[in-house]
């Protein structure tokens, strides 16, 4: 009776149990590809830090299970033969490819690996519409469909794929690890869980049911303005000027996002920001419930200084096994681990990926 009961699960799913479909589905996923939205690529180089001369770079899209079209600056090691291990890269919440996450794609590239940093969906260079919206399924699919392009290039070892998120992306690529098998090493470095921080705010300062429904009240009263006027109000991005009596961890994301240090004109964080309404699903939809069921290895690191530390030291009490490690780095506060090339521990970074990518 369970393997009847599992059957017609199966096939009430969606999935494919004989050759025809087999075929049909192959087809439409030929046709999907053909169908890729076209995309307005910058070709020249438009990134906050300069470009390696060890590595070759080109501009590539691919697309999630969504129908979105992605956007992505592809790092190949110069004189690399064979199949790499390759990694997808992608954060800060906010933030483009041109930015801390391009960085940690180019760098890792210059140590022996295939690397793309992409725009999430609704972001960037990438498609999808509305703009600047955010989603912890679709934005988790991000990184499965950045796997489903690595996995297909001749250059690159299907059986080699990690993936690295950063900030908020840090979080999306735990989640992402708990779900895709073929992800073999994570690293999230200086990550937010973004459910958590939109349900129960910083320090979980705001957890209670009274605060959230507020909160949920503000945004869908918002819905029903951005209907009503048909377009979506933005939330404003990183505050500019900084208020004298600011947090230290505002002051340190206005050091990047609005300076030349890090400023980048399709950023969200150093521009309008995401649309007010955004935030409304990470307040339903936990991210990290079954990061405890991750068999692949994860690698945390975080600041000593930042102000989500504790982000990563609550993931990594959920995580189980002996591929887990948790790297707080000495005197760093979040930001610096978005750029700060004295801070990042990339030896650490790459003997990780060394590791669980053989």
């Amino acid at each position: 009776m369970r393997k009847t009961i599992m059957t017609l699960c199966a096939a009430f799913m969606g999935c494919v149990s004989c050759p025809v479909t087999a075929v049909a589905q192959d087809n439409q996923l030929k046709n999907d590809r053909y169908m890729e939205e076209k995309l307005e690529l910058t070709q020249e180089w438009d990134k906050v830090f300069p470009q390696s001369d060890k590595v070759n770079h080109m501009k590539v899209t691919f697309h999630n299970r969504y129908g979105v079209t992605l956007a992505a600056d592809l790092y190949v090691p110069k004189d690399a033969h064979g199949k790499l291990p390759a990694i997808a890269v992608s954060g800060p919440f906010g933030a483009v490819k041109e930015q801390a996450s391009g960085l940690y794609a180019q760098t890792l590239a210059e140590r022996g690996f295939l690397t793309m940093a992409f725009d999430p969906s609704f972001t960037g260079e990438s498609g999808g519409t509305p703009r600047y919206v955010a989603s912890p399924d679709i934005n988790t699919e991000d990184f499965s469909a950045a796997v489903d392009y690595l996995s297909t290039r001749p250059d690159a070892d299907p059986e080699r794929i990690g993936i690295l998120g950063i900030c908020g992306w840090g979080g999306m690529a735990v989640n992402a690890a708990a779900v895709d098998t073929r992800i073999k090493a994570t690293v999230a470095a200086t990550m937010y869980d973004m459910s958590r921080v939109t349900a129960n705010g910083y320090f979980d300062s705001a957890d209670s049911a009274d605060a959230r429904y507020e909160l949920r009240r503000q945004l869908n009263a918002q819905r029903t303005a951005d209907y009503a006027n048909g377009s979506y109000a933005l939330a404003g991005g990183v505050v500019d000027p900084l208020p004298e009596d600011a947090p230290q961890f505002v002051k340190d994301y206005h050091a990047y996002y609005k300076t030349e240090r890090g400023y980048h004109k399709r950023s969200l964080n150093s521009n309008g920001g995401w649309n007010k309404t955004s935030s409304l699903s990470f307040l339903n939809i936990p991210l990290l419930s079954y990061a405890g069921e991750i068999r692949s290895a994860v690698m945390l690191v975080h600041g000593e200084k930042a102000h989500s530390r504790y982000f990563s030291e609550d993931t990594y009490k959920k995580l189980k096994g002996d591929n887990k490690q948790l790297l707080i780095v000495p005197g760093a506060n979040h930001t610096d681990l978005y750029d700060n090339m004295e801070k990042i521990p990339f030896d650490r970074i790459e003997s990780f990926y060394r590791e669980y990518l053989k």
